[in-house]
């Protein structure tokens, strides 16, 4: 099979080509081809992909597949079987706009959640719909798997023109179920899990384990609760109260106050951080290609370490658990093993809602439990969202639903009510200032509006 990964020169890129490299199954990967429209990023990611190769073929024997590198979109993707996509339209640089613009008005400064996610999909929705035209066009057959954030936003978007072939992925939801079963010494394995949400706003609700749901159990105990990064993260009173265990991502939603805080308190916020680290490493390993792969697994190492530090105490450190876990390149090969050899499954992934979740829209991208097979992914029905899951759910889905139509339209009316409506944007006085900031700081969103 022949696997397009747009964002190709992406510093994430190795986790999936390592992901590959262990695959011995049927069907496997053969060919790579590396996408993006920064030339001298594909030279080091191909560099990199060129040592991990060899190792792995000293180590363990193994054949990988095949990699080539190219600027141009549509030779890329053209008679391709599946479409990783992971672009940062704006790069580091757009990031940190994303974070200060909104942190600058006291607002909540995050790439995917709030103002900054807003502000990320309206940049990048008219680039994925290029894509999405062009992937019509010339690989028809193909399923687009997508990494790009804010997921779910983008995943919406890119189904108007390709449909259900669209499917987004997060390892988040994934990762939390895995760490609530671990926490009471269950197989995560043999553990199914009740999740339903929007990409980085959904709940934990139920864990079932021969039958019966275990959930209870947990949160009723503190000292085992405490054993997971939500537990430290939101509090055992909290989570004991709402019945539930929630994305880490709702952290910002439940504890906003403390978030921005801490953001505002530290010397750079994460977008900063990253932008510093990664030019610095892409600097350095196109001056001296020799050791690219080492450097990255040390900078990775570095960057797992930090990720998401201002939710955990001063001086907490993450669970390096965590840090080893399988990540959305898993996920990612899984979707695809399931689709490409019609193994049944059962993914946490974001898909058109149909019926699955009462109360949102059915054309609306939802996270959720899916069964997938050759006929790709089907949304399981869930129990439905009530109280405030189900106001923060829909409030969210329609300032990502008037982002898309501001980004499809380039109407700034529409930029203006979707930054409103957000939960996490306090006036409409305080929306039109947002969007001027952006507009003034971000090219790619005065380009994307009118």
């Amino acid at each position: 099979m022949k696997l397009t990964i747009l964002g190709g020169g992406g510093f994430r890129v190795p986790l999936v080509y390592g992901a590959l490299l262990h695959d011995a199954g049927a069907g496997r990967v053969e060919e790579v081809v590396l996408h993006d429209t920064a030339a001298d990023r594909l030279d080091v990611m191909t560099a990199v992909l060129r040592e991990q190769a060899g190792e792995a073929r000293r180590a363990h024997g193994i054949t990988p597949p095949t990699v080539r590198a190219t600027t141009d979109l549509r030779d890329a993707v053209t008679d391709t079987d599946f479409v990783f996509s992971a672009i940062r339209v704006g790069g580091a640089e757009g990031r940190t706009c994303d974070e200060r613009v909104a942190l600058d008005l006291g607002l909540l400064g995050q790439e995917t959640t709030g103002p900054g996610g807003i502000a990320y999909g309206l940049r990048t929705i008219p680039v994925v719909m290029e894509i999405a035209h062009t992937v019509a066009e010339v690989a028809p057959r193909a399923y687009v798997i997508n990494f790009t954030n804010p997921a779910g936003m983008i995943t919406q978007a890119m189904q108007t023109v390709l449909g259900d072939r669209v499917v987004g992925i997060c390892d988040s939801p994934i990762g939390l179920g895995r760490r609530a079963a671990a926490a009471l010494g269950l197989d995560p394995a043999r553990t199914a899990f009740d999740y339903a949400g929007l990409n980085h706003l959904g709940w934990l609700r139920a864990l079932r384990y021969e039958g019966r749901d275990v959930l209870p159990e947990l949160l009723a105990d503190p000292a085992r609760l405490a054993r997971t990064e939500e537990g430290r993260l939101f509090g055992h009173d909290w989570l004991e109260a709402i019945g539930a265990i929630p994305n880490e991502y709702v952290y910002y939603y439940d504890f906003t106050r403390e978030a921005i805080t801490s953001i505002r308190g530290s010397a750079q916020t994460r977008g900063e951080f990253l932008l510093d680290q990664q030019s610095a490493y892409y600097e350095a390993a196109l001056a001296d290609t020799d050791g690219a792969w080492r450097r990255w697994q040390e900078v990775r190492a570095e960057r797992e370490e930090t990720y998401m530090a201002e939710a955990r105490a001063e001086g907490e450190e993450r669970d390096m658990t965590d840090v080893g876990a399988e990540g959305y390149e898993q996920v990612a090969l899984s979707l695809m093993h399931a689709i490409s050899r019609g193994d049944r499954s059962v993914m946490i992934l974001n898909v058109r809602n149909g019926t699955a979740l009462p109360g949102l829209p059915a054309d609306a991208v939802v996270e959720v439990p899916c069964a997938v097979d050759a006929n790709g992914p089907r949304p399981l029905m869930t129990d439905p969202l009530t109280g405030r899951m189900l106001g923060l759910t829909a409030q969210v889905k329609h300032a990502e639903e008037l982002t898309i139509e501001a980004a499809l339209t380039g109407s700034r009316r529409r930029a203006v009510q979707a930054f409103a409506s957000h939960p996490l944007v306090e006036s409409v006085s305080l929306a039109r200032l947002l969007l001027e900031g952006y507009c003034e700081r971000i090219p790619g969103v005065a380009a994307a509006l009118r």
